[in-house]
């Protein structure tokens, strides 16, 4: 079984990079704060299930298959960009805030979309599949038991710390849109900076 000291070094790790800014945090902030914190918990679930996605190909071996297979690597790279684009357009486009009166009918209505954003998000960026897979195995020991025991424990934890700093994104961004509601400025220049945030991160992907 992985040590005690190995589990810590891994958790501290995905802290560092769960709190560094990204399209996932752009996206479930951006989310909370224009529909909701149901809205926001469902793009949450969808990142989660990615993540956890992503552990099981690179412990499959896909990510070694991107790696040799650079035509593909850049196929879902172009994907990823192009769609967090599409999503940023989206936000731009979209009013900035349901009123406290259509809360009751945004509340109702099916959150799917928000969990396919959430999943496509991640799943599209081979970066994090890549990230995966370079990651896990800095904290496996064959001679600590069995490796998939091992790889399972590891990929719970990362869906687990992951999901908390989306929880804690949620909430944050929940309490920061009850200001934003009374200044029509700022909801303006919310808007200009998570779309900016996204076509960013979009470039990045597509450019590294």
């Amino acid at each position: 079984m992985i040590s005690a000291h190995l589990l810590l070094m891994f958790i501290v790790a995905l802290i560092i990079v769960c709190a560094l800014p990204g399209a996932d945090m752009a996206l479930v902030m951006q989310t909370s704060m224009s529909r909701g914190t149901r809205s926001g918990f469902a793009a949450a679930c969808g990142l989660a299930l990615a993540r956890a996605t992503h552990v099981t190909l690179s412990a499959c071996g896909l990510a070694a298959l991107l790696r040799n297979a650079p035509w593909l690597y850049e196929v879902v790279r172009y994907v990823g960009a192009a769609y967090l684009t599409w999503i940023a357009v989206q936000i731009f486009r979209a009013p900035a805030f349901a009123m406290p009166e259509q809360e009751g009918v945004a509340v109702a209505r099916p959150r799917r979309a928000d969990f396919t954003k959430g999943l496509l998000t991640n799943l599209l960026n081979p970066k994090a599949l890549l990230f995966c897979s370079v990651l896990l195995p800095q904290f496996i020991r064959p001679e600590a038991g069995s490796v998939w025991l091992q790889v399972s424990v590891l990929g719970v934890l990362l869906v687990a710390v992951c999901a908390l700093f989306d929880v804690i994104y949620v909430l944050g961004a929940a309490r920061i849109a009850v200001w934003l509601r009374r200044h029509p400025l700022a909801q303006t220049v919310q808007k200009w900076a998570f779309s900016s945030a996204l076509i960013g991160f979009a470039l990045r992907l597509s450019l590294d």
